[in-house]
């Protein structure tokens, strides 16, 4: 399909909103984070790069996210996963390098775990495995924990102007069932990780434990001193399409 028109996609929670572009492989997947869609900075710059160059590119909404259906509060980590999955195998063929972003990179782990004979490589920017157990329910405030354990959600504030948005039971649990950091994990392709060192929302210690934790030889990471969580600037989003455009030359080789 040409770049721009949107999709669905029949999933197994509900339609999902899809943009495919015919390429050369490996096809890139875009992988959002939390709150986040496929007509993000990030998602849209890539996407524009690959369509201008000829490669294959896919990028789409969860359910209960963007353009999908569904209710947001619904979300958990393993229905996302669920989601990912659909499209991977309805939408894309041969082989896949995933570009995970924040959320979307603990999912773009998860897949790779799911199909690894489809994911022949992973680009990570700052990646959040993990992240609803050891980053938001520590960080909660102890009024936000019972209101999840009594009531089953508390509605939390975002610094980015798109809350308050909803944190449920549902979602904490879900996500204790899908940790990956306390064991090694099995993915042998090659992946290589951007962590802004500025990022307030997930600390750049985590990618360093991620590295140790890949059984993948080929772990490469790039840090950028003074990176915000988002690394959506100019100089960034460059820098996040020449290490995707690295990635897949080397798996096309």
């Amino acid at each position: 399909m040409p770049h721009g028109v949107i999709e669905r996609l029949p999933g197994p929670h509900g339609a999902l909103a899809f943009e495919s572009v015919d390429g050369a492989g490996p096809t890139r997947v875009w992988l959002s984070g939390f709150r986040s869609d496929l007509t993000g900075t990030k998602a849209s710059h890539l996407a524009a790069r690959a369509a201008e160059a000829g490669h294959a590119f896919v990028r789409f909404d969860y359910s209960g996210c963007g353009q999908s259906e569904g209710a947001f509060e619904d979300g958990t980590i393993g229905r996302w996963l669920d989601d990912t999955l659909a499209v991977i195998d309805s939408v894309t063929t041969g082989p896949l390098l995933l570009i995970g972003s924040s959320m979307g990179g603990w999912l773009a782990l998860l897949a790779a775990l799911e199909r690894p004979e489809r994911v022949a490589g992973l680009v990570l920017i700052a990646p959040a495995p993990d992240f609803t157990a050891r980053l938001m329910w520590p960080d909660l405030p102890e009024e936000a924990r019972r209101a999840i354990e009594h009531d089953g959600v508390w509605h939390r504030p975002s610094a980015y102007g798109d809350g308050p948005y909803p944190i449920t039971r549902a979602l904490i649990e879900d996500g204790r069932a899908h940790c990956l950091l306390d064991t090694p994990i099995q993915i042998q392709a090659p992946v290589h990780i951007l962590h802004g060192q500025a990022d307030p929302d997930v600390p750049w210690g985590l990618s360093l434990e991620l590295a140790e934790r890949l059984e993948s030889e080929d772990v490469r990471l790039t840090f950028v001193k003074a990176g915000d969580h988002r690394l959506s600037t100019p100089a960034d989003l460059e820098m996040i399409a020449a290490a995707v455009d690295a990635m897949a030359a080397r798996l096309a080789r």
